[in-house]
């Protein structure tokens, strides 16, 4: 398999630093606020790698973290007049239900900043004590990064103060020097005891920390891959490796993969823009499958530029999955298509291009559709075309929904139980001979863009 190494900057060959086994660290959210499109667009990137990776026959320890402390989760305090609990605990519940309709599969481990606090204290002492770090007379703990020599090697940005924008401080020694520590600053503040005194730490400590913590080696990598937003890279991530190769040695990841940025009207979205477009909107609308498919289609690492044209357009590619899918309903026997699953395996390993392996979706659709057409009897094509289905949905995470109720979406639930009322009506007509009224009724489901599919033990139904 090869991947996008964005150390290296081109494809490398991934070879794990134990065989069959792969470990994975992905940056995941602030709970401040609702899940939007970068979001989205993250999970499913790295949950595509995550499901490849084990298809071709690795263990993948996926772990994922919260930060749930930081001065934006603070601010909503005060505007709420609600605990830190409360919040965070509401966001990362929202989190996990927008991604569970996203079909983005739960990381194995999901460690929280306030869980992980131990695991903090120990890095910054080890900081301190190698002098990699300084107290301020105020109590806050910054790292030095002019003590080390590889800092702006990982992401290879330069450390002028027009890139590194930090926020002055006084008594900082370089303007990139960031905060490990910050000491309770009084009233509204949220502090937690620790050897440095009563504080909280900073952004970029957690995830080493928790790197650390739960699933990292011992020797030249801790993990196989981090990754992240394309955003996190500096000075997030920068910062990570650099506090965790100065206190433990060694390097932090492997490899670093991180996805291109979602944009709207050609800007990248960001709540300083106004464009932040949530995932709980988008899913008022559209189911999470189509959301999920949409997302998925351009590489994880170009810029995806939203819009719903785009994401119409998307859904009609997606629709015809349905279609063929309907067309073998009931069909419960498969035969594996090794050749096809071969097909779409060889593009996800090649850094995941999933413009190759949709095109080799897209050939199976027509080829399955033209067979079924020259003999719809054909109980091996049949099994072929469910099993290439269900390799697609453990894959791709799509085409795992009942075919027509994937054609339901978008009907409320007032107009699903007229329909129910008017088939069962038409059902019962059917039953009394009573033909003229069951087509009659037929024919007003029709005129409500509902067509109807009778089978041996129901009658099947999908809005057009």
């Amino acid at each position: 398999m090869k991947i996008y190494d964005s150390h290296l900057k081109r494809k490398v060959e991934f070879k794990p630093i134990k065989d069959n086994e792969v470990r994975i660290y992905v940056c995941g959210p602030t709970v401040y606020d609702d899940a939007h499109l970068g979001h989205a667009r993250s999970s499913i990137s790295f949950d595509l790698l995550r499901r490849v990776l084990e298809e071709i026959g690795y263990k993948v320890t996926f772990v994922k973290n919260f930060t749930d402390i930081d001065d934006k989760i603070i601010n909503k305090m005060n505007e709420t007049k609600k605990s830190l609990k409360e919040i965070t605990e509401y966001y990362i519940n929202s989190y996990l239900k927008d991604m569970e309709k996203l079909n983005v599969k739960r990381a194995d481990i999901e460690p929280k900043a306030t869980e992980s606090l131990d695991a903090m204290f120990d890095l910054i002492e080890r900081l301190l004590k190698k002098e990699y770090a300084y107290k301020l007379p105020n109590g806050d703990i910054y790292f030095d990064v002019s003590k080390d020599e590889e800092y702006c090697s990982l992401s290879h940005k330069c450390q002028d103060d027009e890139v590194v924008h930090r926020v002055e401080v006084e008594g900082k020694k370089n303007p990139a020097d960031f905060a490990l520590w910050k000491a309770c600053k009084g009233d509204g503040d949220v502090c937690f005891d620790s050897p440095f005194g009563k504080g909280r730490p900073g952004w970029h400590i957690e995830c080493s920390a928790m790197i650390k913590k739960h699933i990292a080696y011992d020797g030249e990598y801790q993990i196989d891959i981090h990754g992240g937003g394309a955003d996190l890279f500096f000075p997030h991530h920068e910062n990570e490796e650099a506090q965790s190769h100065c206190a433990y040695g060694g390097h932090l990841a492997k490899y670093w993969m991180h996805n291109g940025f979602v944009q709207i009207n050609g800007e990248k979205m960001s709540k300083s823009l106004g464009n932040s477009f949530f995932i709980k909107d988008a899913l008022k609308h559209y189911p999470g499958e189509v959301l999920r498919f949409y997302l998925m289609s351009t590489h994880y690492r170009a810029p995806l530029n939203f819009s719903e044209e785009d994401l119409i357009a998307s859904k009609k590619r997606l629709d015809k999955l349905y279609r063929l899918k309907k067309r073998v309903y009931g069909i419960s026997k498969k035969q594996k298509d090794k050749e096809f699953e071969g097909r779409v395996l060889e593009a996800m390993k090649d850094d995941l291009n999933i413009s190759k392996a949709l095109a080799v979706v897209d050939e199976f659709i027509k080829e399955a559709n033209e067979g079924l057409d020259k003999n719809s009897k054909d109980k091996t094509l049949k099994q072929k075309i469910i099993s290439n289905i269900e390799f697609i949905d453990r894959v791709l995470g799509v085409g795992g929904s009942d075919a027509y109720e994937y054609f339901q979406a978008g009907v409320d639930e007032e107009t699903k139980r007229k329909i129910k009322e008017l088939i069962k009506k038409r059902s019962e007509a059917k039953k009394e001979k009573n033909f003229e009224l069951a087509d009659k009724i037929r024919d007003e489901l029709k005129e409500m863009g509902i067509l109807i599919q009778d089978t041996p033990t129901s009658t099947l139904w999908e809005k057009v």
